[in-house]
């Protein structure tokens, strides 16, 4: 699947135009093989967590973003499922609460880092804040910053600051030792609006449901402007995006798991291996251990 993975990722995103990416990809991959396909990846990325917490030099930091109904918790539940949960945090971001608006638009992102050994895993992120905030430019009036007083004051240069404090934090953490996958799961108008009416329909599924939901649905050209403006310029070779096709979600899955994996198993992680005087205390546990009756 690597041919296919290059496909979807983003190094460069001067080079990047939405148009240019099928939401109803899936290869030659076929719905029926999903399960045994998920199956054997997710066995290997639990032995992997496990030599990633072993390891400790290295955290994973998963971004998925896309529009409502494209299927990110859905894709979260069944390609970490077989992870240990006590290596695996997942964050799901809503609106800015009061303490958020009373700092920087970073902090609730850096609050929610993993730690070195374990994955994080973000449900939304620090990119809301040049997606909503980009469609809605009066919500960034709640956060007081300096020189904002209307949405007159947001300018193209605003956003160019926005982008370069994204790409700098991104920067910092990859040096750093944190490995960040980003994600956008492409949904198609369409298949969106099927999703919700199957929400709307299934009694079981209506919880899923906002009202809310529609409304944002008519900003959807701004919202695609929106994510292609976010992908152009924040897209690196060390932290590119991946422009997931969203209208299959059985391929959506094996594709995320595959790159979690591609990107696990380029880390090279190594077991500790003791220094021979700890080895030396192994042994004479062992040895008091035998002795025992």
């Amino acid at each position: 699947m690597k041919d296919i993975i290059n496909k979807f990722k983003v190094t460069d995103g001067k080079k990047f135009s939405l148009k240019d990416y099928d939401t109803s990809f899936s290869g030659d991959y076929k719905k029926e093989d999903t399960d045994e396909l998920l199956a054997g990846m997710i066995k290997q990325l639990s032995t992997l967590q496990e030599a990633l917490y072993a390891d400790s030099r290295y955290a994973i930091l998963i971004i998925f973003q896309a529009m409502d109904a494209a299927g990110k918790d859905g894709a979260i539940a069944h390609t970490l499922s077989g992870l240990n949960p006590e290596g695996c945090e997942v964050y799901s971001f809503k609106e800015p609460s009061h303490e958020e608006l009373l700092h920087d638009f970073m902090w609730r992102s850096v609050k929610a880092l993993p730690e070195f050994g374990r994955i994080g895993v973000h449900n939304r992120s620090h990119y809301e804040n040049v997606l909503v905030t980009k469609v809605h430019p009066e919500l960034l009036l709640k956060e007081k910053l300096p020189g904002v007083k209307s949405v007159k004051d947001i300018d193209k240069k605003f956003w160019k600051h926005r982008y370069e404090s994204i790409c700098a934090f991104e920067k910092h953490l990859t040096e750093n030792g944190t490995t960040i996958i980003k994600f956008f799961l492409n949904v198609s108008k369409e298949e969106q609006k099927e999703r919700f009416l199957q929400r709307i329909e299934d009694p079981d599924k209506n919880w899923k449901f906002s009202a809310s939901d529609v409304y944002e649905r008519e900003f959807w050209d701004d919202y695609m402007k929106a994510y292609e403006k976010a992908i152009q310029e924040t897209s690196t070779e060390e932290c590119p995006w991946y422009v997931l096709p969203a209208d299959k979600k059985w391929f959506t899955r094996v594709a995320i798991s595959n790159i979690i994996l591609d990107t696990l198993k380029g880390l090279k992680l190594d077991y500790p291996v003791l220094p021979k005087e700890e080895k030396d205390k192994l042994e004479e546990a062992k040895g008091r251990l035998l002795k025992e009756n």
